[in-house]
């Protein structure tokens, strides 16, 4: 017997006795299935057999099957057991029914509220924990600052020549051609604007006040994060999974004093430079397209420019520069200090120092705008 009816039933008083028979094996699924479910809602009865002395063949997922309805029947407080159980199908019946007996409880879902909360203050743990480091940065920082000025000979100047070298020099061309190609796109799209309200020449002020004041350093510092940034976590990063700074402070050296203090120096230095080439590239940018787009003389849009910027409007963009390479630096090394060894968490570092660099750059901005405008700058 291989499909049909498989399982049968006859009731005598407060007992029925099943009667199983033919192929209870996952190949007949279909067929078996839906019979042992409907005989598991169907019995109402105190006792309960099932006979399978006519069982053919019989495999694990018919085993499970019979061992199920009997734990189900067991549930609902019946006396549930098989009968006529042939003996080369004990030992597996033993082996199911030494399975769980009890299905785990199901979690409950967490409170959306609570979850919130408990997401909020571990993001809060996790800036709390970053503002420390940073502090602790700082002070590191302004100890070996201390301790080179009263010992001049120790400085590595060399040190910091090459990380200037790396982040200025070699960033000079990057930097000039996004901030030409930002000029150029302000000053296209002031054109396309202003030219409804025949106010082309306004184009001149808007470009100039943007550029010097928030774009240019805004600009050069977040493709300084990226470039300079990154490397410096990712080459402190290496250090520390190679065990290099560790062999400093074993040899008597402070690795602030060796590795961080030059390249910070060296991006204090570099930050404001490349502020100032781009910005004037970004000016030569929107005079270009001015000129080519707009339609406005290049003597036009010098003197233009020379009557809407004044010299605060450029020192308002220059003395942002070195307090955000600062910040680029300071936050660059902390998440290369902090990397553990592993691939994994170096690159999670060196994502890190990107994301928090910028954000710090734009926050900075803001305070700076505010600060500015307070006392009429």
């Amino acid at each position: 017997m291989t499909a049909g009816m498989l399982l049968s039933g006859q009731t005598q008083g407060d007992r029925v006795e099943l009667g199983a028979a033919g192929s209870w094996t996952a190949e007949y699924a279909g067929t078996i299935e839906p019979q042992i479910d409907a005989a598991t809602r169907g019995v109402n009865v105190r006792n309960v057999s099932i006979n399978l002395a006519r069982i053919e063949y019989l495999d694990t997922y018919g085993a499970w099957l019979l061992e199920r309805a009997l734990r189900n029947w067991k549930n609902q407080g019946r006396d549930a057991r098989l009968i006529g159980l042939r003996e080369d199908y004990r030992g597996l019946f033993e082996k199911i029914h030494a399975g769980t007996q009890k299905l785990a409880p199901v979690p409950r879902g967490p409170n959306s509220f609570m979850a919130t909360l408990e997401s909020v203050g571990i993001t809060m743990t996790g800036v709390g924990s970053d503002l420390a480091l940073f502090a602790q940065m700082m002070g590191s920082l302004i100890a070996a600052l201390m301790r080179v000025i009263m010992r001049p000979t120790t400085f590595r100047f060399t040190s910091m020549v090459h990380q200037l070298e790396r982040v200025g020099w070699r960033a000079v061309p990057i930097i000039l051609l996004i901030t030409v190609l930002i000029g150029a796109i302000l000053a296209q799209q002031g054109i396309f604007h202003f030219r409804k309200f025949g106010a082309d020449i306004y184009v001149i002020d808007m470009v100039g006040v943007l550029v010097l004041r928030e774009i240019g350093v805004l600009i050069v510092c977040v493709m300084v994060a990226g470039r300079s940034g990154s490397a410096y976590t990712a080459e402190l990063g290496a250090m520390r999974m190679r065990e290099e700074i560790d062999a400093l402070r074993t040899m008597g050296f402070d690795p602030v004093e060796v590795l961080i203090l030059p390249r910070i120096l060296a991006l204090v230095i570099a930050v404001p430079i490349l502020t100032f080439l781009g910005s004037m590239a970004a000016l030569y940018g929107g005079g270009l397209v001015s000129w080519l787009y707009g339609g406005i003389q290049p003597e036009v849009f010098l003197a233009r420019l020379r009557e809407a910027v004044t010299s605060t409007t450029f020192q308002v963009g220059m003395i942002k520069a070195p307090f955000m390479a600062l910040v680029i630096g300071v936050v660059a090394c902390v998440e290369g200090l902090q990397v553990q060894g592993s691939a994994e968490s170096l690159g999670e570092k060196t994502t890190d120092s990107v994301v928090k660099s910028i954000f710090l750059v734009i926050v900075l901005d803001g305070v700076f705008a505010m600060f500015f405008a307070s006392i009429g700058m």
